[in-house]
């Protein structure tokens, strides 16, 4: 076993339904955080799994007429065929209705009867069956229900006998713990979140049920079950080993937890009520908690009741399932709730993969082999020009282990695709395809420092993307296998040595097909004012690259663009885009614009042009591009 072990787990998904795009969500998050550290050399458990018991789980069973294991069980195969499919490489498939779950979740609270921190009384008050969570003691069952404080649905009086865990004993250690441990969530506002909570104060906690039956018995207690989520967060413990004594050295192992998964919704079961019973229990705390906001659709919140929740086998069909990993990882930030659809999504596969990424692979490729050059070495001495590449390269790599160590992965896209930006500006500023003819030396510089950018972009992009990265390897002729290397410390000083046998292949993304529906009423077109040739020819049209691009004081809508325009020059062009699109992705990127207007201030400074835009459907600005890439200073014809 490696001295450089990382352990991951996703949540247990509820096994009511079959898996949506936000369980999806958590599962490709621990995926890619699991395949940055096999990335970094590290030995690697992911653990995964389904959450089966409970009052929720029975009452969908009743009302299906299954009995409830033969309910659990028709829904496992579309979760393990869709973590298939989405390529999740899991080491363990955690079921709680397992029996070494079972005998892992009663050693459990053997433990906690054990530490004294338990005892026998009579829950009356408030329940929520969705949330599978005692909302809280008192009042009758002659008073008015009372909503749920995480759906908001409204509960139901329960009245039992049955185990506590004192939680509120742990308040002050659960502070000091947080205190001493700044890190433990991230992102940090919910870490926060969870201190006022605790800070509050803290109630104990029920931990059996006596009027459900569909559960883990509790230890000596035949008439009652374990609490569903007491019992569910053992699945942590029992997927490496707990409670089995043939496996007591592979827990020891793997245990604490590294980095344990979830929705903003569960926090409070993972950050306050786990790391107590722990504590309770004699066992190490997880290091770290990754918690990732909501998947909305139209604004509003993914769920079944709403009936706008997303399938992602038919998804991952149609887009891809690389693509839709990239996806979910750049556009939704883990610190907030992000939203999904189908046009952004085709926007960043047509624009970052297919005409960004994808198209560089193939200028390079095509090149190479219209020259009979197969066999890419690299240059005795790099150029300047050259050079710069590779210290961006470098640096790149630097920022986009620091983003990951903080996971947050789409920070550690974007810089990532600040590099592939940076390498289709070297690739079109040298023009390869003159030096071919001028300077053939010159010329396979030129392609090998590309393949070395494009090397660095698949190692890195590898775990977000792992097929049509290993194409992407392949196509440069260096296949990778993965074992004890750090291939991210290879790459922070890779001193540009390699050896690329390209090949060619068909794209390594395509752009989505738009499908043309006809409306069923044909629609007066509107009459539009005309102008004559002679005017419009005095519009000057050019194309041009956006070189630098930031913030305008004072105001949320303007950006400051500097536009490189070839021969023209450049110019300073404001352009209010701030809300559609971040400074890093303009980054290096082409668009049209007019350059003979007469210049204007705005925001209080000067702007020496306009850039053309176009709204969506949905009312959203979108930049203008050509679809291939060409010289700064071409003029629209």
């Amino acid at each position: 076993m490696s001295d450089k072990k990382f352990y991951i787990t996703t949540p247990l998904y509820y096994v009511t339904a079959a898996p949506h795009l936000g369980s999806l969500y958590s599962t490709v998050l621990a995926d890619v955080c699991a395949r940055w550290q096999r990335l970094r050399g590290a030995d690697v458990f992911l653990t995964t799994g389904t959450d089966e018991h409970g009052q929720k789980v029975a009452q969908a069973a009743q009302q299906a007429t299954h009995q409830p294991q033969a309910f659990v069980d028709q829904f496992i195969p579309a979760y393990t065929s869709t973590w298939q499919q989405y390529e999740i490489a899991y080491n363990a498939f955690v079921r709680t209705t397992s029996m070494p779950h079972k005998m892992g979740a009663q050693e459990f609270v053997r433990r906690l009867i054990a530490s004294g921190n338990t005892y026998r009384a009579t829950y009356q008050g408030w329940y929520c069956t969705p949330c599978e969570t005692f909302v809280g003691r008192g009042g009758s069952e002659q008073d008015a229900p009372i909503p749920c404080t995480s759906c908001n649905r409204m509960t139901s009086w329960v009245a039992e006998d049955t185990y506590f865990f004192k939680l509120s004993a742990y308040q002050e250690q659960l502070l000091s713990f947080y205190q001493n441990n700044p890190d433990f969530i991230a992102p940090k506002e919910r870490l926060n979140e969870v201190i006022s909570f605790v800070q509050e104060g803290l109630k104990d906690l029920s931990i059996s049920r006596t009027t459900v039956q569909w559960g883990v018995s509790f230890p000596d207690q035949p008439e009652q079950v374990i609490y569903v989520w007491v019992e569910a967060l053992c699945g942590y413990l029992t997927s490496v080993g707990f409670g089995q004594e043939e496996r007591r050295d592979e827990f020891n192992y793997w245990w604490p937890a590294d980095v344990q998964v979830m929705g903003k919704d569960i926090v409070k079961f993972h950050a306050i009520y786990w790391p107590a019973m722990l504590l309770a229990a004699g066992l190490p705390l997880p290091k770290r908690l990754l918690v990732h906001g909501w998947i909305k659709v139209d604004k509003q919140k993914m769920s079944k009741s709403l009936g706008n929740v997303v399938d992602p086998v038919p998804l991952g069909k149609q887009y891809g399932v690389d693509a839709v990993r990239y996806f979910l990882c750049r556009q939704l930030a883990t610190n907030q709730d992000g939203e999904f659809s189908i046009e952004a999504l085709e926007q960043h596969i047509a624009s970052d993969l297919a005409n960004d990424l994808g198209n560089l692979l193939n200028r390079v490729s095509v090149l190479a082999h219209m020259h009979n050059i197969f066999e890419i070495t690299a240059p005795h001495q790099w150029s300047e020009r050259s050079m710069r590449l590779r210290n961006e390269a470098w640096s790149v790599v630097q920022d986009a282990a620091m983003h990951m160590h903080d996971w947050a992965i789409h920070l550690a896209i974007a810089r990532i695709w600040h590099l592939v930006n940076q390498a289709n500006t070297y690739f079109h500023e040298l023009e390869p395809w003159k030096l071919a003819k001028s300077d053939k030396d010159h010329f396979v510089q030129v392609l090998s420092a590309t393949a070395h950018a494009l090397y660095t972009i698949s190692l890195l992009l590898w775990p977000i993307m792992p097929t049509k990265m290993a194409e992407l390897f392949e196509r440069l002729g260096t296949p990778i296998s993965f074992g004890s290397s750090d291939f991210v410390d290879q790459l922070k000083s890779d001193n540009w040595r390699h050896t690329f046998l390209i090949k060619q292949g068909p794209a390594l993304f395509e752009k989505p097909i738009k499908k043309e529906e006809q409306p069923v009423v044909q629609k007066e077109q509107s009459r539009m004012p005309t102008i004559s040739i002679d005017e419009f020819l005095k519009t000057e049209l050019l194309v041009g690259t956006i070189r630098e691009a930031s913030a305008v004081p004072h105001s949320d809508k303007l950006l400051k663009l500097i536009v490189d325009f070839g021969p023209y020059g450049t110019k300073q062009i404001l352009a209010g885009v701030a809300k559609q699109y971040s400074s890093d992705l303009l980054m290096n990127k082409q668009a049209l614009f007019v350059t003979n207007l007469q210049p204007r201030i705005m925001a209080g400074l000067e702007s020496q042009g306009m850039m053309l835009m176009a709204k969506d459907e949905q009312g959203i600005a979108r930049i203008m591009q050509s679809e291939n890439v060409v010289p700064n200073g071409t003029r629209l014809q």
